[in-house]
């Protein structure tokens, strides 16, 4: 018996309308996506034992790393780097920074095996600049056995 095979027919993938839709699709992430410009400094605070921090909705936060360098981060949550590490620019930036100096929290975060000289300098810009209610950050010392 002799049996016959059916010709197959070519298979065509239309490519074009797939192409459209990732197009599509493309559009619609690219869209739908928030860019956030938010600069990290990455610190290591030393750690101390004690009571946890108040949490106040406006405060003006100073962060320190290792090498000295400041980031600021105002009552608008809004971090930004300082140009240079002196005083008189610290006290600029600080200057514009905030109106009611007197009653909203400064917290220093420095990190542990940062320069002594930059803390001293941040707490002078900060007092020089009305500040009245400054704070250092630590994290809770963790008991190991």
């Amino acid at each position: 018996m002799r049996l016959q095979r059916k010709k197959r027919q070519n298979l065509d993938i239309t490519l074009i309308s797939m192409i459209d839709v990732l197009f599509v699709l493309l559009l619609f992430f690219m869209v739908s996506t928030t860019f956030n410009r938010n600069t990290e400094v990455k610190i290591k605070l030393p750690e101390a034992n004690g009571a946890a921090a108040e949490n106040h909705p406006k405060m003006v936060t100073l962060t320190i790393d290792a090498n000295g360098v400041y980031s600021l981060t105002g009552e608008d949550n809004v971090s930004h780097l300082v140009a240079d590490q002196k005083i008189d620019t610290l006290k600029q930036e600080l200057h514009k920074l905030s109106t009611n100096k007197n009653t909203i929290p400064f917290i220093i975060n420095a990190d542990g095996k940062t320069p002594h000289q930059a803390v001293i300098t941040a707490l002078e810009a900060a007092s020089n600049e009305g500040f009245t209610r400054i704070t250092f950050a630590a994290q809770k010392t963790i008991n190991k056995p």
